[in-house]
């Protein structure tokens, strides 16, 4: 029975002895994902179209230069340290964390799979979204209304002094 190369080994662009052993930890592993009983890919539902161009990305990354991806994985940590930061001071905290983790995510296992998981939560709530009664729409703009008619109402009658009325 013969074994096959390791992946990237067959590559004569790349130098024998440039992959370090912490290159290889954070490499993607062989294509069997669907081996390991992923929830994306078990039968529910289908991967978000995000998730499925941001693997075909991966493949592209892995043949940047050293330099390059480092730069990737600093404005990586850069971005989810802020969002996290940005959890309790102004700032769109659930905007910029994503886009942190899809940059860490071309290089760590660990952020793709917490970039995935986030992701297919993101469409659950937009599936659960879509499928709100007519009852829950109308009940949820009259406390819409309701809210913005109590800060009126505080802002006239309460004498605001921020509020220039």
């Amino acid at each position: 029975m013969a074994t096959a190369d390791p992946p990237n080994r067959a590559d004569p662009a790349e130098p024998a002895g440039s992959s370090t052993a912490a290159d290889r930890a954070t490499r993607s592993p062989p294509a069997d994902r669907s081996e390991r009983g992923d929830r994306s890919t078990t039968g529910e539902r289908p991967k978000p179209k995000l998730v499925q161009r941001l693997e075909a990305q991966r493949e592209r990354h892995r043949q940047r230069r050293l330099a390059v991806r480092v730069a990737y994985i600093v404005v990586g940590f850069t971005l989810v340290l802020g969002g996290l930061a940005m959890l309790v001071l102004p700032g769109p905290a659930f905007v910029v964390i994503p886009i942190g983790l899809a940059l860490l995510s071309l290089e760590f296992m660990w952020a793709q799979s917490l970039l995935d998981r986030a992701l297919e939560q993101g469409e659950i709530a937009k599936r659960k979204a879509a499928e709100t009664s007519t009852t829950q729409r109308v009940l949820t703009a009259i406390a819409t209304v309701l809210g913005v008619a109590a800060v009126i109402a505080w802002a006239l009658l309460g004498d605001i002094p921020l509020v220039p009325v």
